[in-house]
């Protein structure tokens, strides 16, 4: 999963980014690892270099979260079944989206388009719980997650908060089966 929030945090069906990220609503207490500042609204600091992509380590870093949080999904009763029996290529798509989201080439558009989180995951009955269950996993994936630039650094908290919530709110948005 990657988001039904209040109105004002509706994902903007042309660029695939939060509305919440532009404008007024987007200003921010986000990041200043190094050289990265975040400031202003989160769309335009995503794409201002250095970008997040390039501040955690490239690709790697996204391929390592994605990897511990499918690791993690492979054991869960509740997710496992929405997913085919080899998970390689759920992993290389949402590693690739998210390298995309902040930053990193855009591969992942030349390859499948716009990323229409929502319709792509339509077929799949999410409600609160498997939202839950996927952010746990998530959570945890970011939780341990260094930095893939060399030195295994931590991860800013900045950049760690900033993609929680991120994640949170995408989950949150591909509920489609809400609680009656």
């Amino acid at each position: 999963m990657t988001d039904e929030s209040s109105e004002a945090e509706q994902i903007d069906p042309d660029s695939g980014a939060d509305s919440a990220d532009s404008g007024a609503q987007g200003q921010s207490r986000w990041v200043s690892p190094g050289s990265v500042s975040l400031q202003g609204a989160m769309r335009e600091a995503m794409q201002a270099p250095p970008t997040v992509f390039e501040a955690v380590g490239g690709q790697r870093f996204f391929d390592e979260l994605v990897g511990r949080f499918y690791d993690a999904v492979e054991h869960d009763p509740l997710l496992r079944p929405m997913y085919p029996a080899n998970m390689g290529p759920s992993r290389e798509r949402l590693a690739g989206f998210l390298a995309q989201y902040w930053g990193g080439p855009a591969h992942y558009s030349e390859k499948r388009g716009h990323p229409r989180l929502r319709m792509r995951h339509m077929p799949f009955v999410i409600g609160s719980e498997e939202r839950d269950a996927w952010m746990k996993h998530m959570e945890a994936s970011l939780r341990v997650a260094t930095l893939a630039d060399g030195t295994d650094g931590p991860l800013p908290t900045e950049i760690r908060d900033a993609m929680f919530d991120h994640f949170d709110n995408a989950a949150t948005h591909l509920v489609n089966h809400p609680r009656e």
